[in-house]
């Protein structure tokens, strides 16, 4: 085997990691000695071990164990760097280029992690929710060292160490905001656009000009811009939460009545014949056969509803309000230039609608594992 063959055996990202880390410890050596170095220890401890992963083919949990302790021993050596700055200093080369190796062995070991076969349940699950931890923790990291390394103006991008400092000083006001625009516009508009999306469409499927006139009609309202329906609820509903709640009630019906109708038309007509043979009702029909198969459908409108649920009320709340609401902070804090502020109120509402998001995606599972697209292959 030649030594290009061997080259091309071994994981290319553990040679980068290699080749950068030495790269800057020369780089390191090379500068005057000032306040802001790097520790040149955990240099050299990162360039050993991403030398042994390319070496090693065989990796096992040992090998993968040291080289996380590596990556955040690096991670937190640039971190302590960076937040030791002055204001106005930017980051060395030497930095940037251990930055860049800790990328190249971070990608190494997510993909050691992913490549990972196991049938313990416990561990599959686990991996899971490491995996895309550690991705977006890399993310994090990486915005923090931009934004602090390269002296990014504080009303551009603040970084996420501010951001974090919001919530412990600003906690009860942005409570207080998730209270009016989750709980009291999203949710109850939620409910009110997507209760009234079904029973409309059990309407519309039991009264055919109905089905012929709505979903024409339906797909008119859907493209309404919301922006244009705001203001014109508020002037119908006031300025508290009702006039959000219908804004949401709006978004979210259209998407319900359409899913509903087309998952109640996939029903088989053999099944269905079957059950015109024992003389079933329209309503024995309708709740033994074809709401469980429109399941899927309808489950499908309640996720797309869950993000334009957030999205509708939030809004909203840009055309009037109580001085309180997501909308509202957005706004008004954009409006003094606190941006730390403005991204905090946006890392809740992405939270909330994620795991709104979440309980649909959850419920689907269970109540729909007898759909092909649920089944693992």
């Amino acid at each position: 085997m030649n030594f290009l063959a061997i080259i091309r055996s071994r994981p290319l990202s553990g040679l980068l990691c290699f080749i950068l880390s030495i790269a800057s410890f020369i780089s390191l050596q090379l500068n005057e000695i000032n306040d802001y170095m790097l520790n040149p220890y955990i240099v050299i401890i990162l360039a050993i071990v991403s030398l042994l992963f390319f070496i090693i083919r065989q990796q096992g949990l040992v090998l993968l164990s040291i080289c996380f302790v590596a990556l955040f021993s690096g991670a937190w050596s640039v971190l302590n760097l960076i937040h030791s700055f002055d204001k106005g200093v930017v980051m060395g080369l030497d930095a940037w280029l251990l930055v860049s190796a800790l990328w190249f062995l971070t990608w190494n070991n997510l993909v050691q992690l992913s490549a990972l076969k196991t049938k313990n349940k416990l561990i599959e699950l686990s991996l899971n929710i490491v995996i895309p931890v550690l991705f977006g923790a890399w993310i994090f990291f990486l915005w923090e060292v931009i934004t602090i390394g390269m002296s990014v103006p504080q009303v551009l991008l603040p970084a996420p160490s501010l951001i974090w400092q919001v919530f412990d000083g600003f906690g009860a006001t942005l409570f207080a905001d998730f209270y009016q625009t989750f709980v009291r516009s999203a949710i109850p508009g939620f409910i009110m656009g997507c209760g009234a999306g079904f029973l409309v469409a059990i309407a519309a499927d039991k009264i055919p000009f109905l089905r012929r006139g709505l979903i024409p009609i339906g797909n008119f309202f859907s493209a309404i811009p919301i922006i244009g329906m705001a203001p014109i609820m508020i002037m119908w509903f006031g300025f508290d939460w009702q006039s959000k709640a219908a804004v949401v009630a709006i978004m979210t019906f259209f998407p319900m009545m359409v899913n509903t109708l087309s998952g109640l038309n996939e029903t088989d007509r053999i099944d269905r014949d079957l059950l015109h043979t024992y003389a079933s009702s329209y309503w024995r029909e309708l709740f033994s056969l074809r709401l469980p198969n429109a399941m899927p459908f309808i489950l499908n409108a309640l996720k797309i509803n869950s993000t334009f649920a957030m999205i509708g009320a939030i809004v909203a709340e840009f055309f009037g309000t109580p001085i309180v609401g997501m909308g509202f902070r957005i706004s008004a804090e954009v409006g003094r230039m606190n941006i730390d502020i403005v991204w905090a109120t946006i890392a809740v509402a992405a939270v909330t609608g994620s795991m709104f998001y979440g309980v649909f995606a959850l419920l689907e599972r269970k109540l729909t594992f007898w759909h092909p697209s649920m089944r693992k292959s």
